[in-house]
């Protein structure tokens, strides 16, 4: 446990309130339990000092003349047997008649003076007509000591004071027994009380080791790492919190491993389309240059061939660029209102003699559901001229292709050869392209350019397709 810093702290911070809690009840203890024995032996002081002095009422002489006889006299000589304690008694002169502890043996006459210390002001007090206590240090007992004063009435007046004079040992020794009692249970509470908490530390701190272990390997690259934590409280919370931080650290390792991938393949891509019409550009260059070819029908055919691969750089060219704007953040699409009703209408205008020079046929079916729509005209144009043109080029001959517009919805539908269900996933890939004769011509970045202008006017993209029919849906 010494070396879990954490679990010290918290050790070290119940034992101090535990500590303080024990002092604290102690203390209390003491006030309370003391003061409550002193009650008890106040009460049963005069309880027999009342007694006492309902006695001495019926046989104190009263001017001299004793009720009595000799019943008085008696009664005075066993009267400390009878009070169990130390009796002084003063009568209406204010003279004592009793010897108190160790005046036995004295010859002088007992005086006022010989009274316990702050008698004084407890006979006074009785004599003004109640019952009086007095709790201080005795010199004659030479302990701490208690005074009771109670009144001796007769004939309706006070005649004398009783006072009873009783040390409080007993009250101490009660407290002591009392201390050793507490102190033994705190001793035991306190041993069970440091236990628990040694215990609940561990168990606090042991789910914070396991997060700072998980922590650490994440931070080493393995994202695998979980805390396995499974509580119903702040700790379970954080807990889960880094169980879905590691989640998402996995997943975003993959997903860097796939763009790497991607990267690559890109570079691999880009290299590949490049070279082809590179090198026949050459080739056709060197043959025309090294007169190799005079023929004028091979010279214009090699001509030809330069102009076409041209074309193709070009074009490549071009859709890369297309490709790198859209995928920048940074890069604003020019919004404005516009139909795309009318944006369908110009594009089967500028499309259908290329459809008809292939023999396929454009047929619009539209209704008024997007008249209103914000978004870039051109970019949306060339959107929809890339679906297009995939659904010419892949139609067959004297097929059709048609163009729906319902419900805020753009269907583009020919009845050509149909998508490979395992080319489906990938036809959104920058460079996938299918190896038909129909695509050789393609770059393979017209549909990725298609959807990274979808995305930037939130349309959702939906292909079906089987053999004979192939359907794109835009969902604006």
């Amino acid at each position: 446990m010494f070396k879990n810093k954490m679990a010290l702290k918290l050790f070290t911070y119940f034992a101090i309130a535990l500590l303080a809690f024990s002092l604290l009840i102690g203390g209390i203890f003491t006030v309370l339990f003391r003061n409550y024995s002193v009650d008890l032996q106040r009460a049963e002081i005069e309880k027999r000092a009342s007694q006492i002095a309902l006695s001495l009422g019926e046989l104190m002489p009263m001017g001299g003349q004793g009720r009595a006889g000799g019943g008085y006299g008696a009664y005075l000589r066993f009267i400390s047997d009878i009070a169990m304690s130390d009796v002084w008694i003063v009568d209406q002169n204010l003279n004592l008649i009793t010897r108190g502890p160790g005046m036995g043996k004295m010859s002088r006459p007992l005086e006022y003076a010989d009274l316990p210390e702050n008698a004084d002001k407890v006979v006074t007090q009785v004599f003004a007509g109640q019952t009086a206590f007095s709790e201080d240090f005795s010199d004659l007992l030479q302990t701490p000591a208690l005074t009771v004063g109670t009144p001796i009435w007769g004939q309706g007046r006070i005649i004398g004071v009783v006072l009873l004079h009783s040390p409080v040992e007993g009250v101490n020794q009660g407290i002591r027994d009392g201390y050793i009692v507490l102190g033994v249970s705190i001793l035991l509470a306190l041993i069970m009380a440091l236990t628990l908490s040694v215990l609940f530390s561990l168990g606090f701190t042991q789910p914070l080791n396991q997060m700072k272990s998980t922590v650490l390997r994440l931070a080493g690259g393995d994202y695998t790492a979980q805390t396995g934590i499974r509580m119903n409280d702040e700790l379970g919370q954080l807990a889960g919190a880094l169980d879905i931080l590691s989640q998402r650290l996995k997943q975003a390792d993959q997903d860097r491993g796939r763009l790497e991938q991607m990267r690559r393949d890109f570079v691999a891509n880009i290299s590949h389309e490049l070279k082809t019409p590179i090198t026949v550009i050459r080739g056709s260059m060197e043959a025309l240059y090294d007169g190799v070819v005079k023929d004028p029908e091979q010279v214009k055919s090699y001509q030809e061939q330069i102009l076409s691969e041209t074309r193709f750089l070009q074009r490549l060219v071009g859709d890369l660029l297309d490709l790198s704007q859209l995928q920048n953040s940074d890069f604003a699409m020019e919004r404005k209102e516009l139909s795309l009703a009318q944006v369908i209408d110009d594009l089967t205008r500028s499309l259908r003699p290329m459809a008809a020079g292939k023999g396929v046929g454009l047929e619009v079916e539209k209704d008024a559901s997007l008249d209103h729509f914000q978004g870039d005209y051109g970019r949306l144009r060339q959107m929809l001229v890339i679906f297009l043109d995939n659904a010419i080029k892949f139609s067959p001959r004297h097929g059709s292709v048609k163009i729906r517009l319902k419900d805020r919805v753009i269907s583009i539908i020919d009845n050509g050869i149909g998508i490979e269900p395992q080319d489906l996933p990938y036809i959104f890939d920058r460079f996938y392209k299918s190896q038909s004769e129909q695509n050789k011509s393609g770059t393979g970045l017209g549909l990725a350019i298609a959807r990274q202008i979808a995305q930037a006017h939130d349309i959702q993209i939906s292909v079906d397709s089987r053999p004979g029919q192939t359907e794109f849906r835009l969902k604006f």
